[in-house]
This record gives structure tokens, sequence and C-alpha cells, in this order.
């Protein structure tokens, strides 16, 4: 099957990686706008020949004689690489890592230094923040976190940069490994590679980085494996006559998926590509993405994306997309298009949506739920885990998962006919506690419930009390708690009804909820109340 656009007018982006990243001087990219897979087999294993230097930020000291063991660490990761040879592991207590404890920025890390946090939580709870100007062979100054040599491996921490044009992480012609990190919130992006870079950047987490998760320039190479690129400018800028291969990942709710331009030739091969906010792969100048050929079959799964799934606006090249599953009529450009329908492997569940691929982050709580016909996925074989919930919706879900008993009368809400659909699922819902109506004496069905909204909720409607309500300070936006929620938000966090990704000490209180928050935070109280198994997670919040 084939598939021939008519020629595209250039986006309003930029048309250069080179130009719309790095140019000293310039502006980010983007104004403002996240699943990783299973960290299982990938836990950095310590060399038993290497040295190991600790490092604390709260009981270290940067003197003479510490860093040998936890008790008497280091203070600063700056002075613990100043004493660190190749074949030294710096092992990193948690904390937060900045300018104001002492750390001078860029973080140089030497050949053969192995930088580790927590990777069971991707680095939850051992944050690097900061940057410092760093001049580039290729790309002039720059604003950096951590600048990666040679066979260098960064595991376990948090890093976010701040600063204007800031990166987290500079790749430049050295082929470190960067694996089971969290990168957020930084001016530009998480990791930049450029030169003859040759990484390989696994199971890690990009998300709310305004200019892109990952940018690839130059003629660097590399393997992008299994990573979660979320709500960010572009998930990945790849441009230069770079060359990496992009496998696995989760791609979702960006500006675009992938902008790829200059004369770029990315292989790309059994990624999850959706609902992101334009489009999901654009090409453009001389690009030319490899989505497939007959002997290697792409294996993309890229849908639901706003404009196109595929955008090919280069001057001449025509795309081969061979074995990939994407809607024909959302394909602009010249595109030779072979179809399948690709399905993401198999997890431990037995129910299989499409768009909750192996290591998503929810897949296990969706999955349970789904097999006990409390939550159902789409005709297409999609689960849409990102769209949000109504409150019609959820009264649905509560009265599906928890079959709660009434615990006081009925009322008959102004908008809520008997006819609705949902209209026995609210009147039990608000009949065990669950929900309420509002003063004027609506229920507002179709309203979509803020994460918040649905704490509270559940909290209530189990009679989950909490001893002391400052746990709530475990949240670095507990200010943004109403006041009327902030009880039984104790009481969830106490009772461990709250899963936070991809930041476990971000609520996000009044934002939307999704489907797959939803489903976890209904399968957390089906522990509660002891009719579920606990499901490992390191976004489950457990202070007690």
């Amino acid at each position: 099957m084939k598939s021939r656009g008519f020629n595209i007018s250039l986006l309003s982006i930029g048309s250069s990686l080179t130009a719309l990243l790095v140019i000293a001087g310039s502006s980010m990219l983007l104004p403002s706008q996240v699943n990783a897979g299973s960290t299982q087999g990938l836990i950095a294993q310590i060399p038993a020949s290497a040295t190991v230097i600790y490092v604390n930020p709260v009981t270290g000291q940067d003197r003479s004689g510490a860093g040998i063991t936890a008790e008497a660490p280091y203070k600063t990761i700056t002075f613990a690489l100043s004493r660190a040879q190749s074949n030294t592991v710096i092992k990193l207590a948690p904390g937060s890592y900045t300018k104001d404890t002492g750390e001078t920025f860029p973080l140089l890390l030497k050949p053969g230094v192995i930088l580790l946090g927590n990777e069971s939580t991707k680095g939850q709870g051992t944050v690097i923040i900061g940057g410092g100007y760093y001049t580039s062979r290729t790309f002039a100054r720059q604003d950096v976190t951590i600048l990666a040599e040679n066979n260098t491996t960064i595991t376990g921490v948090a890093i976010t940069n701040p600063n204007q044009r800031g990166t987290a992480v500079w790749v430049e012609s050295t082929n470190p490994t960067i694996k089971n990190n969290t990168f957020s919130n930084s001016a530009r992006e998480g990791v930049f590679i450029t030169g003859t870079g040759n990484p390989k950047i696994e199971n890690n987490i990009f998300f709310k980085n305004q200019g892109n998760g990952v940018s690839v320039a130059k003629s660097a190479q590399g393997e992008i494996r299994n990573n979660s690129f979320e709500d960010t400018g572009f998930g990945l800028a790849i441009g230069g006559t770079s060359t990496p291969l992009v496998e696995g990942n989760q791609i979702i709710q960006n500006q675009d998926g992938l902008f790829v331009s200059e004369a770029a030739r990315p292989i790309l091969r059994k990624n999850v590509i959706q609902n992101n906010k334009r489009d999901g792969i654009v090409a453009t100048i001389d690009a030319l993405p490899n989505l497939g050929t007959d002997d290697n079959p792409g294996g993309n799964l890229i849908r639901n994306n706003t404009r196109y799934d595929l955008n090919n606006s280069t001057r001449t090249n025509r795309i081969v997309a061979v074995g990939n599953d994407i809607d024909q009529k959302r394909i602009l450009g010249a595109v030779d298009f072979v179809a399948a329908t690709v399905t993401p492997p198999a997890g431990n569940g037995s129910t299989v949506f499409q768009d909750v691929s192996t290591g998503y982050w929810a897949k296990a709580y969706i999955e349970a739920l789904a097999s006990q016909n409390i939550i159902a996925g789409f005709p297409d074989g999609t689960f849409r885990p990102n769209e949000p919930v109504t409150r019609a919706q959820f009264a649905t879900i509560i009265t599906k998962a928890l079959t709660p008993p009434a615990k006081r009368t009925a009322i008959q809400f102004k908008d809520v006919k008997s006819n609705f659909w949902a209209y026995g699922a609210i009147q039990s819902a608000y009949q065990s506690q669950f929900v309420a109506g509002y003063p004027d004496g609506t229920f507002k069905p179709q309203q979509e419930i803020p994460r918040v909204q649905a704490l509270v909720a559940l909290a209530n409607g189990l009679n989950l009390t909490a001893n002391n309500n400052s746990i709530v300070t475990v949240y670095t936006d507990a200010a943004q708690i109403p006041n009327y929620a902030v009880g039984p938000v104790a009481a969830a966090t106490v009772r461990q009804l709250v899963i936070n990704y991809p930041i476990v000490q971000q609520l996000d209180p009044n934002r939307q909820a999704t489907r797959a928050e939803i489903a976890a935070f209904v399968y957390q109280a089906l522990v509660t109340i002891g009719r579920a198994q606990p499901i490992p997670s390191p976004y489950l919040v457990t202070a007690q």
C-alpha cells in the first residue's frame, strides 16, 4: 500500500536542529508545555575491584579522610569527582545536590567513573539541580549540569537544569551509559548528544523539559531504548547527519513526538508514538527516518496524534515505512507505507492494550482492573491511558470496583436524569459517600475530575483518616491542596493510595486525573481493603 501526499508547506517551527537548539545566544525552541521500561536487568552492579566514594549533602564533609564510608561521606559531588579515578563509583545518598549545598557546575564525570543514586526509583529523592557554562567544540558556549566522558555511567539520579538554555547531560564525542534516571523541568533538554557521541540511553523518564527530551546532532549515533518522553517540546529532536537507534520508547503528549531535520537518518523501531499535540513524526529538509523495511519491519505504533501521525515535509525524500501501525489518513507527504497491526509485547497482565506497552508505569494496575471488568478499553484495542476521566465515569469505576454499601438515602441531581447511562452508578457512589453533589443541586457528570477530588472521594468513602495532616508536606506542591482536601489527602497518603508519576513528591492536585492514574488510585484502594495484592512501584508514596 502506498500513500503519496501533496507538497507540504514547511512547519512554522524552524527547519534545522542546529539553528533551533544550540547556536550561542539563541532562545529556547518552544515555550513550556511521561513511561519508561522496567529497571529489571539494568541495575548497575558495582565492580568488585571498584573504589566506592560516598557522598551525602546533609551529613558529609569535604575533607581528607572522608568519603570512605556511608557514615563519613563527602558533602559534594564536586569534591568527590576531584578525588575520583577510573573505576570509581560515586554513591549518592538521597538529597538535593545544588549550588547551595556546595556544588560547582558543570560536573565533569571523568572517564571510567560511575555516578550512582537510587536506580529502583529512577532517582526520585536523589536530585541534582543546577548548571554552569561549558564551551563545546561543536556548539560554542552551553549551560550544562553534567559533562559525561568516555566509559562513564549515570544512573539512579534526577537531574534538572533550570538555567536559560539549560541542558542536564552533555555528551560530546563520548560513549557514556545513561540509565534509570529522571530528567525533568530543564529549560532546554534532558540529554544533548553531539560530535561523534555514541551513548546508551536506557530506561529513563524525560518529562516537562521545555525544549526536548533528547537532542541528537552532528554525526552522533547511540542507542536510545525503553525511555519515556512526555509533555515536552519535541520528545526527540534529531539532526545533523546523525544515525541513532531509537527503539522501544514511549513518546506521548509532547508538542511533536520526533522532529527529524537536516540529513539525519535515525532508525526507529518498536516505539509507541501517540497523543502528541501536533505530529507524531516530522521529517524536514533532507531527513530520512528509517521506519522499517521488508527485512526489518518498523514495529512502531504511531496513532492518535492531533494533526499527523507521520508528516514528511522534506524537499524530495520519500520515506519507506514497512510494518508499522499508522492511521493512513494521518500520513502527509511522500510515504511508501506497508501497514501492520502492532501490539506492544505483553506484560504480566492477561489483558493487553495497544497503547499500554511493557514498562508503562501503570500497566500492572490497568491490566489488573481490566481483567476484573472494572475498567475497559476501546473498540480499536487501545486504553487511552492519558485521557481524562469524567465524574460520571469515576462513579462507575468506584461502583464496579468497590461495590460499596449505602450509607445515606439517594438524591435526585438536577442534571442526572433517570435515563442517563451512569444514573445507577452515580446514585450508588453518592449513597456510599464516595461522591457528593454541588450546592446548586447538580452533579456535573461530564466534568473532568481532578486528582485531588478522586483522592478525597476514595478517602471519604473508605473512612480513612490520618493522625497528623502535616504528612502532606511530603509533596513539594502541598500548598496547592485545597483546604477541604488536606485531611483526606493526608489519609490517602498514609494508607498508600497515592501514586505520583513521574515525580513521586509532586502531587499535582488540581490537574485532571488520567485514566491511568484513576486505575492506580482505585487499585491501591482495593489493596487497602484487602481485596488486591500490592504491586511494587517506585511511584507509590510511602511516607508515614
